[in-house]
């Protein structure tokens, strides 16, 4: 068994599947996935963060705040963890379904990411997307995103572990979700395309019906 804290990207209400993380979760030892038989999602309260400075990640401190499980993890993949929720979420910043973009219509510029700072408050920071390659097939790391927000800077220097999975906002559409930081530079660091989550979670997104989809951490 294993526990950690990251951040839930999207949840769809039709199907209740969710995605998280952004990436796998491997044992520290062996540096192989951890094959998930009956995992579980629970929330969390952020208590501290622990800065990043170049050279040194840093991540959030967090502790669960009930006991009883949101959900299951039926999924650990490249791009993230996956399963079903038993109750829908609210994070009270987008809380409607919104559209998403795939990976061919998200462009460099401003963005925002979603994610908690303190408790379980889910605010809205600013970043830019600095770079962005469309992908012809699920591919990690599509998408290069740098912390511009100073409140954001200023709490955790960058990205923190815990982090991952953030959502990426751009346009009033889900592009993608945070997924590692720049050992050399902690503004900065990968993102995925929300593309790849999704098709991952076994959500068709390529019917134009089927694209809107909600955000929460």
């Amino acid at each position: 068994s294993a526990a950690g804290v990251g951040t839930l990207t999207f949840y769809h209400p039709e199907s209740s599947k969710y995605g998280a993380l952004g990436h796998v979760i491997s044992d520290m030892d062996t540096k192989k996935p951890i094959i998930v038989n009956n995992g579980q999602i629970l929330s969390s309260s952020v208590t501290s963060i622990e800065k990043s400075s170049n050279g040194h990640p840093g991540e959030k401190l967090a502790q669960f705040t009930n006991e009883k499980p949101l959900g299951t993890i039926t999924t650990n993949s490249p791009f993230g963890i996956f399963g079903k929720l038993d109750q829908s979420l609210k994070n009270n910043v987008y809380d409607k379904p919104m559209p998403i973009a795939l990976s061919s219509e998200v462009k460099e510029g401003p963005a925002k990411i979603l994610t908690v700072l303190e408790g379980d408050k889910v605010e809205a920071f600013d970043i830019e997307i600095v770079s962005s390659v469309e992908q012809k097939f699920p591919a990690t790391k599509g998408m290069v995103v740098k912390m511009t927000d100073p409140k954001l800077v200023e709490k955790t220097g960058g990205i923190v572990q815990g982090m991952s999975g953030s959502p990426i906002i751009q346009n009033g559409k889900l592009v993608g979700a945070v997924t590692h930081v720049f050992v050399n530079d902690s503004t900065s660091g990968y993102g995925v395309h929300i593309e790849w989550m999704l098709k991952e979670a076994g959500i068709d997104i390529y019917k134009k019906e089927s694209k809107e989809k909600r955000v929460a951490s």
